[in-house]
């Protein structure tokens, strides 16, 4: 088994690549790779999509490096390899966004990656910290993790997911604030898994152990 982090040099990876290593190595989750390498992206057999900064620098990285996209595309929507997006990674499954310019997104999941306009005018914008989640489904990912665990963001847009079922959970930010989408073989985190403590590596671990 071999899980791909997808290097197209939007961001730190190593707290990612270490966390993702040290649950495989408990649920016997196989090798984890940090890869810019189409071929090995094409083969794997789970694939993650990590991302820092904003939309659009992000979307043009990942389609700017050479088979890298069309090759998470085929092993994701051809083949149904799990799938995890992390962060800028889970806005990019959107069908746009709308950071700076309305940029079109890989569609996976419909909607629009929208600024937080929280209720509460005293709330700053980036959501940065500790949140609670609300869970609004069950899936495998969630095995062991319910509503009140806490989850870590960074972010200043989120994704307003066109069909309510596909929103997995949420937070409460003045306002909701979507932290997980999901369909198929396909599930997204607004939050760091790697930085959320027990709930976010239970996250990883069932990810790396999730048979759609």
């Amino acid at each position: 088994m071999l899980t791909a982090i997808i290097d197209y040099e939007s961001g730190n990876l190593h707290s990612a690549h270490k966390a993702f290593e040290r649950m495989a190595g408990e649920v016997d989750g196989g090798d984890v790779v940090v890869t810019g390498d189409a071929e090995t992206v094409a083969r794997a057999d789970r694939v993650v999509l990590p991302g820092d900064g904003a939309f659009p620098a992000c979307m043009a990285a990942l389609s700017g490096h050479s088979g890298l996209c069309d090759a998470m595309i085929e092993a994701v929507t051809t083949r149904g390899r799990p799938f995890m997006g992390i962060c800028v990674g889970m806005q990019l499954m959107a069908t746009r966004g709308l950071e700076y310019q309305e940029t079109a997104g890989l569609g996976w999941v419909g909607g629009d990656v929208t600024r937080i306009a929280p209720a509460d005018a005293s709330l700053k914008v980036p959501h940065m910290g500790w949140n609670d989640l609300v869970l609004n489904a069950p899936h495998p990912v969630f095995e062991g993790v319910q509503t009140g665990d806490h989850a870590y963001f960074v972010h200043s847009y989120h994704m307003q997911v066109t069909d309510p079922a596909q929103r997995l959970a949420h937070v409460d930010y003045a306002g909701d604030v979507t932290a997980v989408i999901g369909r198929d073989n396909m599930i997204g985190l607004q939050f760091h898994p790697e930085k959320s403590q027990s709930a976010g590596l239970r996250m990883i671990a069932n990810f790396l152990t999730w048979r759609p």
